[in-house]
């Protein structure tokens, strides 16, 4: 039986994401693609060409990165992981057939071999509060794993690779082996007790996370500190692409722009639509969603503000309903926390 036609496939998306946020949900990582970068200047080169530090990666540690042209502006992102014998690349799926050519094209005498590899890969995401505990009650344990660690185990007689995966709000862990072997994980998994799920419930928490898209979120316009994504970036590694741009904002001291989260009241609007205060353009919505929370239907987006609105607490308008910044992940809890302020008149 295949996951998609196990009965848990009937759970609702509500009931699904309600998983993810207190139990524990599975899915397919169908939309993943993998680069294994080997030779022996693999980390000299890979830290040259990405934002944040390759070379002090021990083996076994991966951490976030963007990928940049000249201008400093955003041509892809990964997670990179330090192997004894290699650098393995992890991405979206969509980003590979642009992504290994940028990096193909900047070795020169260089001893760096790229392989795509996602071919021989399948991968399980086992998200919330209790994957850990599933985990650990089919053999595969993960207590000891940081986030951003990856480390091979045996099950089964199958070797599975456990990568404790990025967590802003609920645990992550990846599950990467052969397709047959992440088929039997997946019912084990089940039938210990998780709910499999759905790209929208996925979606939804990728929203109440505030973790942005390439492609969706990240543009090829935007620079990295627009992103919010701190964790991408590393001010004492030396010198890489796009390095110069990234230091003259930092030294400047800020971006004129940030992404944030916003709830929505009014009409559920389009993703791309922009946001404007007093009749001027200020930002857009890049991800919007209505989310079945325990608590109620909420409304929430991702996108971008330029700081001035921010700071002074401008009232944000959309075509059809009014958007307010959150907190980043977002939560009830927190949201219940913020300090109330009078936003400024339109």
């Amino acid at each position: 039986m295949t996951p998609t036609s196990h009965p848990d496939t009937q759970v609702s998306s509500a009931a699904q994401l309600a998983a993810l946020l207190h139990g524990a949900g599975i899915s397919p990582l169908a939309d993943i693609g993998w680069l294994r970068i080997t030779g022996a200047d693999r980390v000299r080169w890979l830290n040259g060409m990405s934002t944040n530090s390759i070379q002090q990666l021990a083996h076994g540690e991966g951490n976030y990165n963007f990928f940049l042209n000249a201008q400093g502006r955003i041509q892809g992102d990964a997670n990179i992981f330090s192997q004894p014998d290699a650098l393995l690349l992890e991405t979206a799926a969509t980003q590979i057939p642009a992504l290994m050519p940028l990096l193909d094209r900047f070795i020169i005498m260089d001893d760096v071999e790229l392989t795509n590899i996602s071919a021989t890969r399948s991968g399980l995401a086992v998200t919330g509060p209790e994957a850990a505990r599933l985990l650990e009650q089919i053999s595969l344990p993960t207590a000891q794993l940081n986030e951003f660690e990856i480390q091979a185990s045996t099950w089964n007689e199958a070797e599975v690779t456990i990568i404790h995966a990025h967590s802003p709000l609920v645990p992550h862990y990846e599950l990467w082996s052969d397709a047959q072997t992440v088929a039997s994980l997946t019912q084990a998994l089940i039938s210990a007790g998780a709910t499999h799920c759905d790209p929208e419930a996925r979606e939804w928490l990728r929203i109440l996370e505030g973790t942005p898209r390439f492609g969706t979120d990240i543009r090829d316009k935007d620079l990295p500190q627009e992103t919010n994504q701190t964790r991408a970036l590393h001010f004492s590694k030396g010198c890489y692409l796009g390095q110069e741009i990234v230091e003259r904002i930092r030294s400047r001291g800020n971006v004129h722009r940030t992404f944030t989260t916003f709830r929505l009241e009014g009409a559920l609007p389009a993703a791309g639509v922009p946001l404007e205060a007093q009749g001027k353009p200020v930002g857009e919505l890049t991800s919007v969603s209505a989310i079945p929370l325990p608590e109620g239907l909420v409304q929430l987006a991702l996108g971008y503000i330029r700081r001035e609105a921010l700071d002074r607490n401008a009232a944000l308008h959309y075509s059809g309903g009014t958007a307010t910044p959150s907190s980043i992940p977002y939560t009830a809890e927190a949201q219940k926390q913020q300090p109330a302020s009078e936003p400024e008149r339109a």
